[in-house]
């Protein structure tokens, strides 16, 4: 994307995964995270090259998520009921450290980096009242 001209410069089709959904860039390291639900992955691209250096399985149903680049966690919220944490070790290379039960259908999040707390939309079902749940990270 050329952000002056507001023009889409080129295309990366998906290979690997469809039903792609959030979208993350990562200036700093010239990476862009592309969370998918079909299969539920997350692909990372190198988007200076436009190619695809690394992809994660994660829980189903992603809606959101966000690099914590002070710690280096990328946070995938899923309707599976799931905050999926995946931990960068380079630019290049990722690994799932661990999944935080939530609630299903709680999928729609917000990463506050400045306060260090991520921040989860739950909806109302059944017993479940609907709630915002607050984690604090590093």
């Amino acid at each position: 994307m050329d952000r002056d001209k507001g023009e889409v410069t080129t295309t990366w089709p998906l290979k690997e995964a469809k039903s792609n959904f959030p979208l993350y860039l990562d200036e700093a390291n010239q990476r862009l995270f592309v969370g998918c639900r079909n299969p539920a992955r997350v692909l990372v691209y190198d988007y200076t090259a436009g190619r695809q250096v690394a992809s994660l399985p994660i829980s189903r149903d992603t809606d959101d998520l966000f690099f914590d680049a002070a710690n280096k966690f990328l946070y995938v919220s899923c309707g599976q009921g799931t905050i999926d944490v995946i931990q960068q070790t380079d630019a290049d290379h990722y690994t799932v450290a661990r999944a935080i039960t939530t609630a299903t259908g709680a999928r729609t999040s917000l990463f506050v980096a400045e306060l260090k707390i991520l921040c989860l939309a739950v909806p109302h079902r059944g017993s479940q009242p609907a709630e915002i749940r607050v984690f604090r990270t590093k």
